[in-house]
């Protein structure tokens, strides 16, 4: 099996973690805060944290364009709650100067879900992963209002107030999540973005 190199967006959020789930998923995983350090990896994780400073940090530590440009070249890249956000070519509630990487067409709303005290967890079956729902983590999360045609919805919350709410989505080697699978022990959710920067 080949070996592929992941690098995890090491500008704020659960960055620790992401490395940990990825090393367990069978890549090596190593944080990037530099362009040369995005060079060198075959696929991007871009974690949890707060969407508004991720956006401003990427522009300071000159990394906005460099991750557009391997994105749009298609560099699987995965996104996790903000870095969903920061995937997304619509962003609703967002500040009016907040950057986005792009890389997937769709809208997302900030915060969907409400404050932290509105923290929840919820199973989330995903189509493409056997073996059960994921269980999913929503921490001040967003949720998908619209995906256009060549987006694939991968799950969808289960149950609860905000059942039916897309939280999961695929176009072409771009992943996003809603949810924190990095919180959790299981690690289907990194083993199905790692296999997809193999096949890439």
């Amino acid at each position: 099996m080949a070996e592929v190199t992941v690098g995890v967006l090491a500008l704020q959020g659960d960055v620790r973690e992401h490395v940990a789930a990825l090393v367990a998923a069978g890549a090596s995983a190593h944080p990037v805060r530099r362009p040369e350090e995005l060079e060198r990896v075959d696929g991007l994780v871009i974690p949890g944290g707060e969407s508004t400073t991720i956006s401003k940090l990427a522009e300071a530590y000159d990394l906005l364009e460099p991750i557009r440009k391997r994105i749009g070249g298609g560099m699987p890249v995965y996104g996790s709650c903000a870095g969903m956000i920061m995937l997304a070519t619509e962003v609703l509630d967002g500040r009016p100067d907040q950057q986005s990487f792009g890389g997937i067409e769709m809208t997302v709303r900030r915060n969907a879900f409400g404050r932290q005290v509105d923290s929840f967890e919820a199973p989330v079956p995903i189509a493409a992963i056997p073996g059960g729902p994921v269980h999913g983590v929503f921490i001040r999360a967003p949720w998908v209002e619209r995906v256009a045609d060549g987006v694939e919805v991968l799950g969808r919350v289960a149950a609860g107030p905000a059942a039916g709410r897309i939280v999961a989505v695929r176009q072409g080697n771009a992943v996003a999540t809603a949810f924190h699978p990095e919180l959790t022990g299981d690690r289907r959710m990194h083993r199905y973005f790692v296999e997809l920067v193999r096949r890439a």
